[in-house]
């Protein structure tokens, strides 16, 4: 099969690789689409924590959806034509895998197939989808989970203040969660008009692009109760320290690019938190797979609506190219 390849100078290739054979409790899945995250770049930058230079090349990719062709004798949780979330490929004697969901095929794992508690950790999430949802867009579903298991887990309240840094398809999402929870205290921050406007959209209330400490310290003289990294840079963790309400949390979901970070709290209160969770249990992510069905049958949540750009396999280079570009506004989608 081909899959999408990080090599170990970082240059993207697309590659035949072994197509993998289910085992006994496992179903083979023909990948219908994959969605591109910021994860990916990281690996790209080989900046991602747990993938050492030495693990690459790399199959990238995490946010897939697939169709069930050929399960293994001890499945009962899938049937032949499921369509099916997360969908991976594990490494081979010559490639290692981010996951491996840019592939043209991968693994589901059926938990019921285990026995209790033995299981891998990734079989809690892969989920069987409505047949009624569009496959394609129904990759949005991994971002959705991660992030609304992420709310829960930092333990956020509707009457929180909130800054929000990065409105790329994470931080949207944040944004649109959060006030479908209540929240009517969002701040969104990014450098981008377009993305600004969308976060306004989505129900922030004010957002800023620059002189981002002031703005919001005129509007909270006394701090903010969060202040919530969507996209992993260390320095919004130093701004939030000019930003929080004494016992206030930085709030880490982006995957920071280094592994260590200075932080200088001089300008922070006596008392603060910093609570970081970027990699989503993946029995809390399946929790709250029927909260997002929910708001989708209710018309509360348009999955179309967090989609900016489609591209073929065949085109997915140039994707990452546009997606290293700042090009993609929202949430890119690769088809198979």
């Amino acid at each position: 099969m081909k899959s999408l390849i990080v090599e170990k100078d970082g240059s993207l290739s697309i590659r035949e690789v072994p197509t993998p054979k289910p085992s006994p409790n496992e179903a083979l899945v023909k990948t219908i689409a994959c969605g591109m995250c910021g994860t990916d770049i990281k690996v790209i930058h080989q900046s991602f924590k747990g993938f050492p230079l030495s693990s690459y090349p790399l199959i990238l990719g995490h946010e897939g959806v697939g169709e069930v062709i050929e399960i293994g004798e001890n499945v009962t949780s899938y049937k032949i034509g499921d369509k099916v979330l997360l969908p991976f490929v594990d490494a081979t004697d010559e490639m290692g895998s981010a996951y491996g969901a840019m592939s043209e095929y991968g693994i589901v794992r059926d938990i019921a197939a285990f026995p209790p508690g033995e299981a891998p950790e990734v079989a809690h999430a892969q989920t069987v989808l409505p047949s009624d949802l569009c496959p394609v867009e129904s990759v949005l579903f991994v971002t959705f989970r991660e992030v609304l298991s992420t709310i829960r887990y930092f333990g956020v309240e509707p009457e929180d203040s909130i800054v929000i840094y990065g409105c790329g398809s994470v931080g949207q999402t944040f944004i649109k969660f959060l006030s479908l929870l209540g929240f009517n205290q969002i701040i969104a921050v990014d450098i981008v008009d377009e993305k600004l406007e969308i976060a306004r959209a989505l129900g922030a209330y004010k957002t800023f692009k620059t002189d981002v400490v002031n703005e919001v310290r005129s509007l909270y003289p006394d701090g903010v109760n969060h202040v919530l990294d969507a996209v992993g840079l260390p320095f919004v963790t130093n701004e939030a320290m000019k930003l929080l309400a004494d016992r206030g949390n930085v709030l880490c979901y982006g995957v920071l690019a280094k592994e260590q970070i200075t932080i200088d709290f001089s300008a922070a209160s006596y008392n603060w938190n910093f609570i970081c969770q970027q990699m989503p249990r993946k029995d809390e992510e399946a929790a709250t797979h029927e909260q997002v069905l929910k708001w989708i049958r209710t018309g509360k949540l348009n999955l179309a609506d967090f989609i900016s750009d489609y591209f073929e396999f065949d085109q997915a280079i140039e994707a990452y190219e546009k997606m290293l570009n700042g090009e993609i506004a929202k949430k890119g989608i690769i088809k198979f």
